[in-house]
């Protein structure tokens, strides 16, 4: 379900299914933190590895800059964007922000059918957890969010959530602490029994409780990680 609807919000007049294969795949990387911010990303690179040619990279890195997953900097093309620690903390207050009116509208218009999939997302959440995919665990973990952004049923927020979780992807990709996890599964599943309950002042304070949580475990300092290209959109 959430990948179909991070892929009908991504298609756009002129994007095609190769381009949007690209655009998909630097994404789930940054979601799964195979990929950090600072490289340097090829046009060659992504013409080798995909077998296209440099107009149709171009219009992925492009969509991927409007997004602000990447950068376009003059003289040295596309790098992951590499938020400094000012910004981070901005990130995430803007994020606290946005949740805090999302979790309210999740249980407004709560119905059957949403908790199923809430309760459907946390299943598999924590069979990943429960695996060890431990990047499996940390792009569902972030799914799990766009789910309550999509059940709100604001297609603006929806869209300021898409955003502000790829952003704070990249943020806990270059800060995170040795060890930890992007977010803890009890507090997922706290959340979701307090939206089952209609509970909507615990459940809103819990939703700013765990981003908190999150962006405490940040080490906000600069970070300088290099990575294989074709590795991590691979998926090895």
């Amino acid at each position: 379900m959430a990948d179909k609807r991070k892929a009908g919000q991504a298609v756009k007049r002129g994007t095609t299914a190769v381009d949007m294969r690209i655009y998909k795949a630097v994404v789930n990387a940054v979601m799964s933190h195979r990929l950090p911010p600072g490289p340097h990303l090829g046009e060659a690179d992504f013409c080798e590895l995909y077998q296209v040619s440099r107009t149709t990279v171009r219009k992925a890195l492009q969509r991927l800059a409007h997004d602000h997953i990447i950068e376009l900097r003059p003289n040295r093309g596309a790098v992951i964007a590499s938020p400094t620690p000012r910004e981070a903390r901005e990130i995430f207050a803007a994020r606290r922000a946005i949740e805090r009116e999302i979790v309210p509208l999740v249980i407004r218009n709560a119905t059957p059918e949403s908790i199923r999939h809430i309760r459907a997302a946390l299943a598999a959440e924590d069979a990943a957890r429960r695996s060890g995919d431990r990047a499996g665990w940390i792009r569902l973990g972030g799914e799990f969010h766009l789910l309550l952004a999509q059940l709100a049923g604001n297609h603006v927020l929806q869209r300021f959530m898409q955003e502000l979780v790829s952003r704070c992807s990249l943020i806990i990709a270059l800060y995170e602490t040795p060890g930890s996890a992007m977010c803890e599964n009890d507090e997922h599943q706290n959340l979701a029994t307090l939206i089952e309950k209609g509970k909507v002042k615990e459940a809103t304070h819990l939703i700013e409780h765990h981003l908190l949580e999150i962006e405490a475990r940040l080490r906000l300092a600069e970070q300088d990680k290099k990575v294989n290209l074709a590795e991590v959109l691979s998926g090895r």
